[in-house]
């Protein structure tokens, strides 16, 4: 052997020494995102662990698996309709509430704008069979899940169709593998001073959490099904009656939760985290909620929409259009929609997320006067954006707004505007858990596509 043979040897021997010796160990490694375990908040979750299997095809079953007590996992076989009594009839509208009229409602708003009983001869009886049949629906529909439970769906056709189903206090609990199919408000409510043209009120979500902790949702798809709010009747103002509220609401101090591999399909008002702007007794220090590896398609507004959480978003996917079943129309067209939305004392920390729209970049972030938002490497349409200078730019124009009127009247401008935005969130999520993001827009896409929902899922048939 040459000596400029041995002298090449001897450094390329050199440079692999060193970089072992510079290379962390394995175990330091975080793992990418497992479909089969928890990544993020709600890494903790067991469910019902150890306890016995129920097997469940009809509400009733399914009531009364959630009533036993223990630790224990529920299997759903095939579709479990909310509007179905105990003896298989479906339950409507004039179940609920017989007399009940939509038309006969909306007209007792004088001008679409104020509510009178004394409109019409029948305003008065409206009012009270609307209450009553929103409260007689909801005791039908709403079935909570308690502690220590986890709820699995069996099979390609494992349904929740028209169940308002709930965590009320409820800890440790896992909800994989389900299609749910948000409910039908047969008694939604016109709010004239709701927003500056009125709003719909529907009162029954897919999944409401309320002071929930410890919870794993994965491999869930969520949709308003065959029941679109563009097909809904035309009330005041020419908006259509919306009878769906969340696919997935978190509220009330809920904490250390995480969904993943989730399909969030054709709906409005998709996610809140967090009760309201006057709820910060309730939710500060908690709203911790991770999401990843979902795809949020056609979704119009909140993915999520975050008032207080430290929340952590990562390689989801998020596709919508100006025309298609659930039209997105961006701030910029005159719309509401938005991809992500920042709230009062919102903590996102959002990192290698895939947006894609047929309209301005505008759609990716919504901002009410928050002034905390970091992002790291997002891209829409496939090329990288600049999430930050999104939100950062619809703070500053709120700001200047809200500070012109308040010069323009002479009154204090809300304590809000003295904050300047930054993008230190107070935390960051590789300080908490591991994880580790994959940094490729083809990638997150393709993985979300191939992952997200049930159909991915491969679940025994006991245990």
């Amino acid at each position: 052997m040459s000596r400029s043979t041995v002298r090449r040897t001897l450094t390329l021997i050199t440079a692999l020494a060193c970089a072992l010796a510079l290379a962390p160990p394995a175990h330091a490694i975080p793992p990418l995102p497992d479909p089969n375990h928890p990544v993020g908040w709600g890494q903790h979750a067991t469910g019902g662990a150890g306890g016995p299997v129920h097997v469940v095809t009809t509400r009733k079953e399914l009531k009364d698996a959630l009533a036993a007590g223990g630790p224990k996992t529920i299997h759903v076989r095939g579709t479990i309709y909310g509007n179905q009594t105990d003896d298989g009839v479906l339950l409507g509208e004039q179940d609920y509430a017989p007399g009940y009229d939509l038309g006969k409602y909306l007209a007792c708003f004088v001008g679409g704008k104020v509510w009178s009983d004394q409109a019409h001869a029948w305003c008065g009886q409206m009012r009270r069979l609307r209450q009553t049949g929103s409260n007689n629906q909801k005791r039908q529909i709403q079935l909570t899940v308690p502690s220590d439970t986890t709820l699995l769906g069996i099979g390609a056709d494992a349904r929740l169709e028209g169940v308002f189903l709930s965590i009320n206090t409820g800890s440790n609990i896992i909800v994989r593998g389900l299609e749910l199919e948000s409910p039908i408000d047969h008694f939604t409510s016109w709010d004239p001073g709701d927003g500056e043209s009125g709003s719909w009120n529907a009162r029954f979500k897919a999944f409401g959490i309320v002071t929930g902790s410890t919870i794993w949702i994965d491999h869930c798809t969520f949709t308003d099904g065959q029941h679109l709010d563009r097909d809904a009747p035309t009330g005041p103002n020419g908006k259509p009656v919306n009878r769906h509220d969340g696919l997935l609401d978190i509220e009330d101090g809920s904490d250390l939760i995480t969904v993943s591999y989730s399909r969030f399909v054709n709906h409005d008002k998709n996610m809140l985290v967090g009760s309201g702007d006057g709820r910060g007794d309730r939710d500060r220090g908690k709203l911790r909620v991770t999401y990843y590896g979902n795809l949020f398609d056609g979704v119009s507004q909140r993915s999520p929409r975050v008032r207080y959480g430290a929340v952590h978003v990562f390689n989801n996917y998020y596709r919508g259009s100006v025309t298609g079943d659930q039209p997105l129309v961006s701030n910029e067209l005159g719309g509401p929609s938005h991809y992500l939305g920042l709230g009062i004392e919102s903590r996102v920390y959002s990192e290698h997320n895939a947006f894609e729209y047929d309209g301005s970049q505008d759609i990716v972030v919504q901002n009410w006067n928050a002034h905390r938002f970091f992002d790291r490497r997002s891209w829409f349409n496939g090329r990288p954006v600049d999430v930050v200078a999104v939100a950062r730019r619809k703070f500053e124009a709120a700001k200047a707004a809200e500070l012109a009127k308040a010069a323009a009247t002479g009154s204090a401008p809300p304590a809000w505007t003295a904050l300047e935005f930054t993008t230190d969130v107070g935390w960051a999520p590789a300080e908490v858990y591991a994880y580790r993001p994959l940094v490729n827009a083809n990638l997150v896409k393709r993985t979300v596509l191939e992952h997200a929902g049930p159909a991915a899922l491969n679940l025994p048939a006991q245990g």
